[in-house]
């Protein structure tokens, strides 16, 4: 499933068009970004959990070349699955 196709099933499933299906997943995606750029992690009880990690600097090696790099130091996201979400797939 992509961005699209996401869309359309909210779409079907609310009764509303494309259009405003696609407003409101934007926005949703905006806010849980929004929420871990500020540090808070989100919640979304059944589904799962949402956290920001910061990777520390650390040294790498250019594969090809085997000369030594530097990798800066940056912020990922983490998901956790929630109870419901695994039973969902399990």
């Amino acid at each position: 499933m992509n961005k699209a196709d996401l869309i359309n099933m909210v779409a079907e499933e609310v009764n509303m068009t494309k259009t405003q299906a696609t407003e409101t997943v934007n926005t949703v995606f905006e806010c849980i970004g929004e929420t871990l750029k500020d540090g808070t992690k989100v919640s979304l009880t059944g589904f799962g959990t949402f956290t920001l990690n910061n990777r520390k600097a650390r040294m790498g090696r250019n594969p090809q070349t085997g000369a030594a790099i530097k990798i800066p130091a940056k912020n990922v996201v983490k998901f956790k699955p929630g109870k419901d979400l695994n039973s969902t797939v399990n």
